[in-house]
């Protein structure tokens, strides 16, 4: 009967350790909403694991970091004056964590009372599950998340109150799951490691969550919404709303406003396309093909910037108008603009590409820019080697061979 119970004791120990969670946490000048944070997860029935990393933060997160004596609290602490970003920070947390199963936790958000266990009870290796949002209107609603006016700062927040209020909707959507994904997610550290973790290409941040779950979709992992593990999410404070970066609850701050148009094009040169999801936030993801624009009368460098990201090469008839475009776009970009700009006089460029798009830039309008945009998946419905006419286009096909899946695992540009 004692070698009974021990070994029930050991079993219990054993599953114990196997459901035990890093909750990775980034932060920079969020210390309000970051106390909230840690009361929250420290309120779930399992103690797991909490790894902040403090990003030179100036509001007193470091001194309040080492003033808890948490033995499951772990701490990085960039000293700055330069921030790091979520992406190199997400990245260093997960390599530091100390569990087999990780979250990606941000520093704005409360943890609903059992939102450890609805998310557990859905995850295995090669699934990410992600909790629910309920968020104040800042943002339009969608289908995806729960739209609750509980306060935009943290002095707004009941506590009690909205963890019994985020209770009731835990009944009210007990199990129901959909296809999709948004932070906070949960999966197994080695899943994650096995993509490459986040693309330095979207430092500091800005775009690379929808790079990152691309990229999981391609490497085949599935992805799941619980709707009973739920999260308050005060929403974007880690920059877009930051006051400490010149933002405020519904706000952008400058440093944002840089940031996310700097690395929207880079997402779309990396993907051929920008961000694409369902309403559901399952990603959608279009072909890439090696393709190029051959631009007849390019006579504006508004133009090249507009159409630039859109294409692997480029070639216009201007090498004055090429010359100050790299100069003036080359420090926005880890892409190296002179292997994408050419001069075509000097060039072959159907010799040297998949795909070529040719056209007349003053015939460009709105309406055709936007077909441009669709034309891989116009192509990979319906295209074949060969030349034909669409719209104002003139498209040659010499190879369809798609690269997406090339894109899962990160390579140097």
């Amino acid at each position: 009967m004692t070698l009974s119970i021990v070994g029930i004791f050991i079993c219990y120990l054993k599953e114990m350790i196997m459901n035990k969670i890093t909750f990775v946490i980034p932060s920079r000048n969020n210390l309000e909403f970051l106390e909230l944070a840690y009361k929250s997860i420290r309120n779930l029935k399992t103690k797991h694991e909490i790894l902040i990393l403090d990003d030179a933060s100036t509001d007193g997160t470091s001194e309040w970091i080492t003033s808890l004596t948490d033995p499951d609290l772990l701490h990085y602490h960039n000293p700055g004056p330069e921030r790091i970003g979520i992406v190199g920070m997400f990245d260093k947390g997960i390599e530091m964590a100390r569990t087999e199963i990780i979250m990606a936790f941000h520093a704005d958000m409360v943890a609903g009372p059992n939102l450890d266990t609805n998310i557990l009870k859905h995850l295995k290796p090669g699934t990410v599950v992600s909790a629910t949002r309920i968020e104040p209107p800042l943002h339009p609603p969608g289908p995806e998340k729960i739209t609750q006016d509980w306060g935009n700062e943290a002095e707004e927040f009941d506590f009690n109150k909205q963890i019994n209020s985020i209770n009731c909707f835990e009944r009210l959507h007990k199990d129901k799951t959909t296809e999709g994904i948004f932070a906070p997610w949960c999966m197994y550290k080695s899943d994650y490691l096995a993509v490459g973790g986040h693309d330095e290409l979207f430092a500091p941040q800005s775009k690379e969550d929808s790079d990152l779950f691309n990229r999981f979709v391609l490497n085949g992992y599935q992805i799941i919404q619980s709707w009973d593990a739920l999260v308050y999410h005060f929403t974007s404070r880690g920059s877009r709303f930051n006051k400490h970066a010149g933002g405020a609850a519904g706000k952008n701050s400058e440093e944002w406003l840089y940031t996310t148009t700097k690395n929207g094009k880079e997402f779309i040169r990396k993907w051929g396309h920008f961000v694409s999801h369902d309403p559901l936030m399952k990603p959608i993801i279009p072909p890439k093909y090696n393709i190029a624009y051959v631009i007849k009368k390019c006579h504006t460098g508004e133009l090249l910037t507009a159409l630039e990201p859109w294409c692997d090469r480029i070639y216009i008839e201007n090498q004055d108008m090429i010359d100050i475009y790299i100069d003036r776009e080359q420090p926005n970009t880890s892409f190296d603009l002179s292997k994408r700009v050419f001069i075509e006089s000097n060039n072959d460029p159907i010799g040297e590409n998949d795909i070529v798009i040719e056209f007349d830039a003053t015939q460009l309008t709105q309406q055709n820019f936007q077909l441009l945009q669709q034309l891989p998946s116009i192509i990979k419905e319906s295209g074949e080697i060969g030349r034909f006419e669409l719209d104002i286009f003139t498209i040659e096909i010499n190879h369809l061979e798609e690269y997406t899946k090339n894109l899962i695992k990160l390579n140097s540009l």
